[in-house]
Formats: structure tokens, C-alpha cells, sequence
């Protein structure tokens, strides 16, 4: 059974699934659908056209599913999806999508999005990842799984972070990062690939290793991306993990941040 505090303000359309948990001053839109076990604390706003799966936390003065600022939305009924077991601490806010995309923003499942954490319009979380306090993804941002994005640092719009990779404290990226690596100073540029993480994930010693391999032959020989990849290609039909870090190369559509 939910236990809805009287005080909460819900919107007769929302669907409220079971074992769910509303707190005081908490506002609740149209056709909002909260999944069964979640648990949303008080003083939350959760806006029209949010889907929201099972077991998550949203903590206190948390906004979500606003209607985006960008001043190119004119009203459109886009949308929020955020998965399961989430935890969403406090001030998180999170927009809702854009026509000028695909009308969604979306967010995976096993986040966690520490205080004051801004997600933009339109941008695309994976799941796993941990974006720490006051990270800022501006709109069309996509995030991989397993990235961590620590705090203050400033995503530009459009850019992608890739799965696996470490983005420092203040860092401002303008341009992607690939997979598994480790970006990180004022201004950004890549340090070295995110070992330390790879290795609390499993990651064996001759994965990591070919990782950091094909990390040097982009990074540190100086050839023509075109070339380092054909390079690497090889590598990763030795090694299958490096041919995430290859296709996340070949998706940039911003450059690579180098």
C-alpha cells in the first residue's frame, strides 16, 4: 500500500504505482506515472508528461521533468523517462525533452545524481553512473554507462561522454570523450584511461592493458584519428573491449576533446 501524505498535491491523471511513498508539499502533474517502491520525499515537483520506474529516491527541492528554457520550445508535450532503483538527492533538476530531437529525456537505471546535479533537455544517461555535486549537462548531452562526472564540471550541449570515462572536478568539455577515459584539469584535455574504475568493474589486467594501449595510439603517437583507429581496429580483435572505445571514436560528432 503508498502512503501519500495529505499535504502532497497530486493530479487525479497520475498513476501511482504500489509501495509508494509521497512526503508533505510534494506536487505531482498530469499523467505522471510513478513506478512501485518509490520513494519521493518532501517538497519535490515532478511535472506533466514524467514516467518514473520502481525504487527510486528523490530527495527534497528536486524539480523534475520541467519544461526546458531553451527558448526554442514553444509548449510541446515532450517527455521524461528516468528507470529504476535511481537515487536523486537534493536540488536535482532534470528538463524534459525537445521537439527539435526526439521529444525525451531519458535516464537509466543504478544512478546516482548527488546534490544540485542539472540534466538538460533532450540529454541521454546510461546507466551506473554517478554524476557528483553541481555537474551540469546542458541539452543534447549523452552520458554512458558506468561514467562518473564529478563535481562542477560543465558539459557543453551536443557533446558525449563515453562509457567507463572519469571527468574531473571543473572540468569544461566542448567536445567528446570516449570511452574508458579519464579527462580532467582547467583547460580539459585527456589525463590517461580510467584503470582504477575498470579494475572495480572486473576488468582484467591484459583488458586494461589493451585499453591503455589504444588509448596511447590515439592520444600520444600523433597520427591522423583515421589512422590511429585502423590501428586499433586490430587491437580489438584481439581485446572485444577495445572496440567500445573504437565505436565511441567513430560516433563523435563534436571531434574528439584531445
Amino acid at each position: 500500500m503508498s502512503q501519500i501524505d495529505p499535504r502532497a498535491i497530486i493530479d487525479p491523471s497520475a498513476v501511482i504505482g504500489d509501495d509508494v511513498v509521497i512526503g508533505p508539499w510534494t506536487l505531482i502533474g498530469p499523467d505522471v506515472k510513478i513506478g512501485d517502491g518509490t520513494v519521493i520525499h518532501s517538497h519535490v515537483v515532478v511535472r506533466a508528461l514524467t514516467d518514473i520506474g520502481k525504487n527510486n529516491r528523490i530527495f527534497q527541492f528536486s524539480t523534475i521533468g520541467e519544461d526546458t528554457p531553451d527558448l526554442k520550445y514553444k509548449g510541446e508535450p515532450t517527455r521524461l523517462i528516468i528507470g529504476d532503483s535511481n537515487t536523486i538527492r537534493e536540488g536535482v533538476t532534470i528538463h524534459r525533452g525537445t521537439v527539435q530531437d526526439q521529444g525525451l529525456t531519458s535516464i537509466g537505471s543504478d544512478n546516482l545524481l548527488m546534490a544540485y546535479v542539472h540534466i538538460g533537455h533532450d540529454s541521454v544517461v546510461g546507466n551506473n553512473c554517478i554524476l557528483v555535486n553541481n555537474a551540469s549537462l546542458a541539452g543534447h548531452v549523452h552520458v554512458g554507462d558506468w561514467a562518473i562526472i564529478s563535481g562542477y564540471a560543465l558539459i557543453h550541449q551536443f557533446v558525449s561522454v563515453g562509457a567507463h570515462s572519469f571527468i574531473g572536478a571543473g572540468a569544461y568539455l566542448t567536445q567528446d570523450i570516449p570511452a574508458y577515459v579519464m579527462a580532467a584539469g582547467t583547460p580539459t584535455v585527456p589525463k590517461t584511461i580510467n584503470s582504477e574504475g575498470l579494475r572495480r568493474r572486473g576488468f582484467d589486467k591484459d583488458q586494461i592493458a589493451a585499453i591503455k594501449k589504444a588509448y596511447k595510439i590515439i592520444y600520444r603517437q600523433g597520427l591522423p584519428l583515421e589512422e590511429a583507429l585502423e590501428q586499433i581496429q586490430a587491437l580489438a580483435a584481439e581485446q572485444p573491449v577495445v572496440q567500445v572505445l573504437v565505436d565511441s571514436v567513430r560516433a563523435s560528432k563534436r571531434g574528439l576533446q584531445r
